[in-house]
């Protein structure tokens, strides 16, 4: 039995270890009973909502590995795992990142027109002016 002599020690022994995984796996192609999508909406305890590249929309679950170790947000591509005996629910496997997700468009396994707006593409929305321009702020 390890013997401790101060709370640093035993802090860095019960550490885990280090398991960044990014970017050093190879591409993942969608097999039989899988399909890939795009996340519409977070639900929470760990479902979303997915509109799968098929035409289908899905409500998904996020497994306990996966919940723990991936941020999914919306607009995040996903590859799920279809169920056998209802069309409308799924599991999440994988979460494409986006070097990933450029990837599979080139190869054709992605359509074209997948809309990645993320939190941060605030430059493409436009507004429509609602308010009147020759209301005069010393007027109100």
């Amino acid at each position: 039995m390890l013997k401790h002599k101060n709370k640093k020690q035993k802090h860095r022994v019960n550490r885990g270890k280090n398991e960044n995984e990014s970017g050093k796996g190879e591409l993942v192609f969608k097999e039989d009973g899988q399909e890939s999508g795009q996340v519409i909406k977070m639900l929470g305890n760990g479902l979303l909502k997915a509109m799968c590249f098929g035409g289908v929309k899905r409500l998904c679950h996020i497994g306990g590995k996966l919940r723990k170790r991936v941020w999914i947000d919306t607009s995040d591509v996903i590859l799920v795992d279809l169920g056998d005996y209802q069309d409308n629910k799924a599991d999440v496997i994988l979460k494409y990142n986006a070097d990933e997700t450029g990837s599979l468009k080139a190869y054709g396994e992605l359509p074209e027109h997948t809309d990645t707006l993320g939190p941060g593409d605030d430059d493409e929305i436009q507004f429509d002016d609602t308010g009147d321009d020759n209301e005069d702020i010393d007027d109100i």
